[in-house]
C-alpha cells in the first residue's frame, strides 16, 4: 500500500425551527437531508460492515444539525412528514397502475419512504445514536464546526466571539458523542491567521482548508497539499485535493452530471395535477419537491427521458471503479516525489450525496468496495495518518475559504454587508453583560442572559449571508437576520427592567438550540 485516501462529510444546515406552524417550509431542510442523504448513508455503512469491508471516513457534524437531529418538535414533525410521503406513494402507485415505467418507480419511492420511517423506528428517532455506534468502532471519525457555522474570519476583532463559536461547539460535542472533539470543519472552511491558537485552546488537533490556503502557505509547502502541515501552535492543517473533488461535486464535468442518473428538478410536485397533488405541498398552494422523481438528466435539453433505476447504479458501480483507479494513478505519482505516504483529502458537502446526487450513497458504497481490494490507496482518517507521521512541515496558512473564488467575497459583499455592524455591536454587547454578570445567582437574568447568547449565536450563522447571496431563500434568511439580532435587543431591555416571562419562554421554544448553554462562555 503506497498512499491514503481521506474522505471528509460536511454535514450541516442551519438551525430551523417553527413550533408555532403544523408545517414550515425550511424544515423540509432537514427532512429531505435525512431521508436522501443520512439515512441512505448510515444503510451503506452498516452494508459494509456486515460484507467485512474496511472503510474510514471522517463526518462532520455540526451543532445547529445535532441539535435539530435531537429535538422532539421537529422529530414529531418529521415522522408526519414520511408519513405522507408513504401515503403519497400509495397513489402514485395506483395512478401510475397503466405504465410499467413510471410505476415501478412509484413502488421503488413507496419502498425507499417505508424502509427510512423503519430506520429511524430502530434507532428509536435517534439517527445520533448510529452515528456514534460508527465512531466507536472506528470506522467514522467525527468533528465539530463553529457553534452556529458563524464565519470567523469576520469575528477575529474580537476574540470572545470566536472563542464562543469554539467553546459552545466543542461543549455540544460532548453532550451528543459523550468525548472531546480532535478536529472541525472550520465553517465554510474559512481561516484568518491566529485561529489557530483558539482551536489549540480547546483541544482541536486538526482543520482542513481549500486547496490554495496551503499552496500559497509560506514557506512554499514541500509536499502541496497531499501531507497535512503545522501551525505555529502545533495544530495539524490538511488542504483539499482538487482533481479528487471536482470529479464528483462538479454536475458538469463530474460523474452527478451523467445521462442515466435521477434529475434532481423534475419532481412530482411541479409536475402534477394541482387538485392531486395540493395535500403533499405547502398549504398555502406553494408547489414544492416532493422526493418523488421520474425522470433522468437525459441531457441539457428540457426534455427528459423516464428514470431507470438499474441502470443508474449500475453507473454508480462503474463511476466508483474510475474513481478508485484515478486515486491509484494519482498516489502512484506522487510516491516518485515524497517520502512518505501521500494523502489525497477529499471533502464534499454531505447533502451532496443523495440530496442533489440521488446515487451518491451507493457511488461511496462502491468506493469503499473497490478501494478494499486496492494494494495501492486505503482509506484513512485524519487522527490515523497524524498518528503515523507526527513530524510535518511548519506552514503559514495563507487566509482564505472554499467559496466562489477562494477568500471572503460570498459572506461580504453589497447584498449582505449590512448584517456586520449589528454582528459586532451585540457580539460587544454579550461580551460586556458577561463580565458584568458572571457572578449573579439571579436564576432569571441567567435565563435571558442565556437566550441573548443563543439569538446572537444564530444571528451569526454564515447561513444567511450566503443565501442572500446566492438569491436562495433570500426573504427568509433576511427575516431570520434581523429576527435574532431583534430579539437579542429586545431581551437585552430585560436585564435591568421588568422580565416579559412569555416573550422569554416563546423564544426559549423556538430558538431552544443549546439547551447547556451558559452564557459566561463569553467572560
Amino acid at each position: 500500500m503506497h498512499g491514503y485516501w481521506l474522505l471528509v462529510l460536511h454535514s450541516h444546515l442551519p438551525f430551523v425551527k417553527h413550533p408555532e406552524h403544523d408545517y414550515f417550509l425550511e424544515e423540509h431542510w432537514l427532512f429531505e437531508a435525512i431521508t436522501e442523504c443520512y439515512v441512505p448513508l448510515l444503510k451503506h455503512l452498516g452494508k459494509l460492515k456486515s460484507e467485512g469491508v474496511e472503510f474510514k471516513l471522517t463526518i462532520s457534524m455540526t451543532p445547529p444539525l445535532c441539535e435539530m437531529l435531537r429535538d422532539g418538535v421537529l422529530m414529531d414533525k418529521y415522522k408526519r412528514y414520511l408519513d405522507r410521503m408513504i401515503e403519497l406513494s400509495d397513489k402514485e402507485i395506483k395512478r401510475t397502475s397503466n405504465d410499467f415505467n413510471f410505476n415501478k418507480l412509484a413502488i421503488f419511492y413507496k419502498d425507499f419512504f417505508s424502509f427510512t420511517k423503519s430506520f429511524m423506528e430502530e434507532c428509536n428517532w435517534d439517527i445520533l445514536s448510529v452515528y456514534k455506534r460508527y465512531k466507536d468502532s472506528e470506522n467514522l471519525e467525527i468533528i465539530t464546526c463553529g457553534a452556529t457555522h458563524g464565519f470567523l474570519p469576520f469575528m477575529s476583532y474580537n476574540e470572545k466571539a470566536v472563542k464562543g463559536q469554539i467553546e459552545v461547539a466543542v461543549n455540544n460535542y460532548k453532550k451528543h458523542f459523550g468525548t472531546s472533539p480532535k478536529g472541525i470543519w472550520l465553517p465554510e472552511c474559512a481561516y484568518y491567521k491566529g485561529l489557530e491558537k483558539i482551536l489549540d485552546d480547546y483541544g482541536i488537533r486538526y482543520f482542513f482548508t481549500d486547496t490554495h490556503g496551503i499552496i500559497f502557505g509560506k514557506p512554499k509547502p514541500r509536499y502541496g497539499v497531499y501531507a497535512p502541515v503545522f501551525t505555529e501552535s502545533g495544530v495539524a492543517a490538511f488542504a483539499r485535493d482538487f482533481s479528487s473533488s471536482k470529479q464528483v461535486w462538479s454536475s458538469k464535468e463530474g460523474y452527478p452530471g451523467d445521462v442515466d442518473y435521477r434529475d434532481f428538478y423534475r419532481d412530482i410536485g411541479y409536475d402534477l395535477d394541482y387538485e392531486y397533488i395540493k395535500p403533499y405541498i405547502c398549504p398555502d398552494g406553494t408547489r414544492v419537491f416532493t422526493g418523488i422523481k421520474y425522470h433522468r438528466v437525459t441531457g441539457d435539453t428540457d426534455y427528459k427521458e423516464y428514470y431507470v433505476r438499474e441502470h443508474a447504479l449500475a453507473k454508480a458501480e462503474q463511476h466508483a471503479k474510475h474513481f478508485v483507479k484515478e486515486r491509484e494513478k494519482q498516489v502512484m505519482e506522487l510516491v516518485q516525489y515524497m517520502d512518505r505516504k501521500p494523502v489525497i483529502v477529499s471533502p464534499y458537502d454531505a447533502e451532496l450525496f443523495g440530496h442533489w446526487w440521488f446515487e451518491g450513497p451507493e457511488f461511496l458504497y462502491n468506493v469503499f468496495k473497490y478501494m478494499n481490494y486496492s494494494h495501492v490507496v486505503k482509506p484513512v482518517t485524519p487522527m490515523e495518518y497524524l498518528n503515523e507521521y507526527n513530524t510535518n512541515q511548519l506552514l503559514e496558512i495563507n487566509p482564505s475559504s472554499w467559496g466562489d473564488k477562494g477568500y471572503y467575497g460570498v459572506w461580504l459583499n453589497e447584498g449582505n454587508e449590512w448584517i456586520y455592524k449589528h454582528l459586532k455591536i451585540i457580539s460587544d454587547k454579550i461580551v460586556h453583560y458577561a463580565s458584568v454578570y458572571k457572578d449573579t445567582t439571579d436564576p432569571l437574568k441567567e435565563r435571558v442572559l442565556n437566550q441573548m447568547v443563543r439569538e446572537l449565536l444564530l444571528a451569526q450563522s454564515s447561513d444567511w449571508a450566503f443565501l442572500i447571496t446566492t438569491k436562495t431563500a433570500t426573504e427568509y434568511a433576511t427575516l431570520r437576520e434581523k429576527e435574532h439580532i431583534f430579539n437579542f435587543l429586545k431581551l437585552e431591555t430585560m436585564l435591568n427592567g421588568d422580565v416579559d416571562i412569555e416573550y422569554l419562554q416563546k423564544l426559549e421554544s423556538k430558538n431552544s438550540i443549546f439547551q447547556e448553554i451558559d452564557f459566561r462562555v463569553f467572560v
